[in-house]
């Protein structure tokens, strides 16, 4: 990845699963957290201007289906929206 990949870029409506999975696996930061596993890859997913790792208020979208308005920041969706889709 480019110095771009640091640059925030904005999406509308990028749409995925929402799945808990090992982040930064055989290091001391090793932790489960959630991922948007979407078309264009897989992103650790956060609300902007929450806490950066075990956000209890995204529980409700593990193993939804979810549309995402946001920015992404590296290998981070900051969420400004959240919407499930229908199953």
């Amino acid at each position: 990845m480019g110095a771009d990949s640091d640059r925030p870029k904005r999406v509308e409506g990028m749409t995925g699963a929402v799945i808990r999975a090992p982040f930064a696996t055989g290091s001391k930061s090793e932790q489960q957290v959630l991922w948007l596993d979407a078309s264009a890859g897989r992103f650790v997913l956060r609300r902007k201007g929450g806490p950066a790792f075990d956000d209890k208020s995204l529980e409700k979208y593990v193993g939804k289906q979810v549309s995402c308005d946001g920015f992404i920041v590296g290998y981070t969706l900051l969420a400004e929206k959240i919407r499930i889709l229908p199953s």
